[in-house]
């Protein structure tokens, strides 16, 4: 069955179970616990104005950042790439508000523009200077976000796949149903309770489509903490408002003054780099395109190299190597 599918089914359950929110709640709640048991914090938990921010610290050198993308967390990070970077990078991968360990900002926090202020805050708590900020899908706009905030102390920007310009249409029945009042209060708490986080490998996979995702990926990735209420319904809002940030955003593309790297695989659907990557690259003077053909959504893990050179370059087009 697949993920609409089994909403639609779930709407019609949430009549059937009208009388039994006490017992989903009480097992969804044990679903929480057992995700958070399983996939605990991997770095350290600051505090940003009264609210928690996960941070993964590895490696000696200049400063990287990592933001990552929708329903995700560190460990899409920290599966293989930080590996990889962390003999000549101080890689800080961060959880954003509301995903992972991180706590939500609230309706403020739907903004890309404040997420990467509170991201900034906590990178301030550990030496951060100058640091190259990469930016994966959803995170690709708080990256850019980032860059528009504090053009004088971003050495470089790298935007993975980045959603980062307005877009036809809309997301989907599934997004708008779990993004409204309703759907948080129904339909959200029967996925946390009856969504089995082995469920949704075919949701792994359509987002790695037309590759594989790697082996190992979806048990280490901590699905579990994504399909908590709080972090599906913050993941719901954040994507169903990103558009109008993005319009808010997008004519400030040109002041950036930063060396940028863009890289997009040709194969992505889910954020296509018609719509994205390559107007982005158009408005920002100085940006580097790196299209990789029949690439997916996921080149951080199946185009690895390119991802890495792209990150050299910035660093290089910075000074900092």
């Amino acid at each position: 069955m697949t993920l609409p599918k089994l909403v639609a089914s779930l709407v019609a359950a949430t009549v059937v179970l009208g009388g039994c929110a006490a017992a989903v709640d009480t097992r969804a709640s044990r679903r929480e616990a057992l995700a958070e048991q399983l996939y605990p914090p991997t770095g350290q938990l600051l505090q940003v104005n009264g609210r928690t921010v996960h941070a993964h610290v590895e490696g000696q050198g200049p400063d990287l950042v990592l933001i990552h993308g929708a329903s995700g967390n560190t460990r899409d990070f920290t599966f293989k790439l930080v590996d990889q970077l962390k003999d000549r990078y101080r890689v800080i991968a961060f959880d954003r508000p509301g995903m992972g360990w991180s706590d939500d900002m609230g309706a403020e926090g739907l903004s890309p523009l404040v997420q990467a202020d509170v991201l900034r805050a906590a990178a301030d708590q550990l030496g951060v200077k100058n640091p190259l900020v990469l930016g994966h899908s959803y995170g690709g706009s708080v990256a850019l976000a980032w860059g528009l905030r504090a053009p004088g102390d971003t050495a470089g920007l790298v935007i993975v796949s980045g959603a980062s310009m307005p877009w036809p249409g809309g997301l989907g029945a599934l997004n708008a149903v779990t993004a409204s009042d309703f759907g948080g209060a129904t339909i959200v708490p029967l996925l946390t309770a009856y969504v089995a986080p082995e469920r949704t490998e075919p949701v792994v996979e359509a987002i790695f489509a037309p590759q594989a995702a790697p082996e190992g990926y979806a048990e280490y990735i901590g699905i579990g903490l994504s399909l908590r209420r709080d972090s599906f319904r913050t993941n719901a809002k954040q994507l169903s408002n990103l558009k109008p940030y993005l319009q808010l955003m997008m004519p400030n593309y040109a002041k950036l003054p930063m060396p940028v790297e863009i890289v997009h695989g040709t194969g992505d659907t889910i954020v296509p780099s018609k719509v994205h990557g390559e107007p982005l690259s158009k408005l920002i003077p100085g940006a580097h395109l790196t299209l990789l053909p029949d690439i997916g959504h996921m080149p951080q893990h199946v185009a690895a190299p390119a991802v890495i050179a792209a990150i050299d370059r910035a660093a290089a087009r910075a000074g900092l190597r």
